[in-house]
């Protein structure tokens, strides 16, 4: 039997901050990935157990020039680079084909680790 308790947007930023772990994500980081989980558990019908430690080894903040750079994601059509917005859409639909995206940020993505 396990015992689940709901928590909101507030107390889930805390328990990052309580393991020490408030520089994982930033803060509109969190409330991405709360927003995600939270809809995949309405999705599932399941509960999800905040653990801090396993999403922090499950889901990624990563800037765009990160994902460039770590992906070696070619952001050049016909040799001439994209502009800003074809940069983003290419980040976005490579990590939707490797993985599942919870949601944009400043400059960046949440996403799972794959």
């Amino acid at each position: 039997m396990a015992i689940v308790q709901t928590v909101n947007l507030y107390q889930f930023r805390e328990a990052f901050r309580s393991m020490n772990r408030q520089n994982q994500f930033s803060y509109e980081g969190l409330e991405v990935l709360f927003d995600y989980l939270d809809n995949l558990s309405d999705d599932i019908e399941e509960p999800i157990e905040l653990d801090v430690i396993a999403l922090c080894c499950d889901y990624y903040e990563s800037s765009i020039e990160d994902l460039i750079r770590d992906y070696n994601i070619d952001c050049t059509i016909d040799g001439e680079p994209m502009d800003d917005d074809e940069i983003k859409e290419t980040i976005r639909e490579y990590l939707e084909y490797h993985t599942s995206v919870c949601g944009e940020v400043e400059g960046g993505f949440i996403y799972a680790a794959f």
